[in-house]
């Protein structure tokens, strides 16, 4: 059944080498007092802060900055954001980064129009409205959760070992995204392989759905799955590479900006049991990801679920569709695995990245929110304590 849908992602792209030319211009037409915010400083080791803040001083824009945020972004730097949007009147932030700072910015620019705490946005009790958000502008330096063309982000708050998200289309999408692929060609291997981990769980989380849905988003999706698969290990092996680089930041972009929803109804499963993972152990977002999606695919598979995972394997991996459909599915799940854990190099089990059965029961408690996750199979606390059991080995 093909379901009714609204797509509307008015975000303008500038994608490729010489777009900063056109950051100046875009900023104006939000006004002249810009918030720029950053990670850590890489921005300023590989020359592109500098270049940022040639083209917002040569548009005669006043600048103010605010740096340090991290990865899993907090709720601390949401909060110091927003603080600072109305201490200095800012008109529009400009997030340069990844993700998280992109994540982050979002919700200053939320946090910046009302009276209360920003975490109030994402306390589930509460769940505060957003009505309004400054304007936001990104330049994207990593390509991996497609924040530079979504509606939403993660928030983690380390007091309360939460990490939430929230998606709110008619307030948090940037105006215009900055795409250059040479931006990436510093980001390390290993982060390269964790991105493209996180883009291949934002397919897969809407791709592994029994709800008939068009065919022609199916073909999308395998397509953006078969070009991670071709142009993460080139990246990794040639970090300047521009076509394994471009192709792999316009995947991100499109793997969760909405399109390939259609009108698909079903909730995400991995990523609401990764982000327990990451609240509690502070580990990367996309290894998190690597090493629960194959033991969530397993823990899927039955004789209702297979023929996805024919779907999957014989389309995305080119098994022989001759086989037996069983056998296809675990052929399917041991390609992906083979993809992630030795030709990425990601680990493979939760104790290589220091992580026990301590909060099993508390983490997938939270991952249900005490009821069920109505994912691609629904998953109860039990299934998700099951899944994080399977990933000790």
């Amino acid at each position: 059944m093909i379901h009714d849908f609204i797509y509307d992602i008015p975000v303008r792209v500038y994608f490729g080498r010489d777009q900063l030319k056109n950051l100046g211009p875009e900023l104006r037409k939000y006004g002249t007092r810009v918030l720029m915010t950053y990670g850590g400083g890489s921005i300023k080791r590989t020359g592109l802060y500098d270049k940022v803040v040639r083209e917002i001083r040569g548009a005669g824009l006043e600048l103010f900055e605010l740096s340090g945020i991290a990865p899993n972004p907090r709720i601390d730097s949401v909060r110091e954001g927003a603080r600072m949007c109305k201490e200095h009147n800012i008109d529009v932030l400009l997030a340069v980064g990844g993700g998280s700072t992109i994540d982050a910015t979002k919700f200053m620019a939320a946090g910046a129009c009302v009276d209360f705490d920003p975490w109030d946005f994402f306390d589930l009790e509460k769940w505060a409205p957003i009505e309004k958000a400054l304007p936001i502008v990104s330049i994207l330096t990593l390509s991996a959760t497609g924040s530079e063309m979504d509606c939403g982000g993660v928030i983690s708050n380390p007091e309360t070992n939460d990490k939430i998200g929230r998606m709110e289309p008619l307030t948090l999408l940037p105006k215009a995204s900055f795409l250059d692929p040479s931006n990436t060609f510093t980001v390390s291997a290993y982060q390269t392989a964790c991105g493209s981990s996180d883009i291949l769980s934002h397919i897969f989380e809407v791709y592994f759905n029994m709800d008939q849905d068009m065919y022609m988003l199916d073909c999308f999706m395998e397509g953006l799955m078969k070009t991670v698969i071709k142009y993460a290990p080139i990246a990794i092996r040639e970090p300047e590479n521009y076509e394994a680089r471009a192709n792999l930041m316009w995947t991100s972009s499109w793997a969760i900006n909405g399109f390939v929803d259609g009108g698909k109804r079903q909730a995400w499963s991995c990523h609401p049991m990764e982000h327990e993972l990451s609240a509690f152990y502070d580990i990367t977002h996309g290894l998190g990801l690597a090493i629960l999606t194959p033991r969530w695919m397993e823990y899927c598979l039955d004789e209702t679920t297979v023929s996805k995972y024919v779907q999957f394997g014989t389309n995305v991996f080119g098994i022989d569709p001759q086989l037996p459909p069983m056998e296809i599915a675990h052929k399917a799940i041991d390609a992906l695995s083979g993809f992630l854990f030795g030709t990425l190099g990601l680990k493979r089990t939760l104790p290589e990245v220091g992580i026990d059965r301590t909060h099993f029961a508390t983490m997938a408690r939270k991952a249900v929110q005490g009821g069920t996750l109505k994912g691609f199979k629904p998953l109860k606390q039990a299934d998700v304590e099951a899944i994080y059991e399977m990933c000790m080995k």
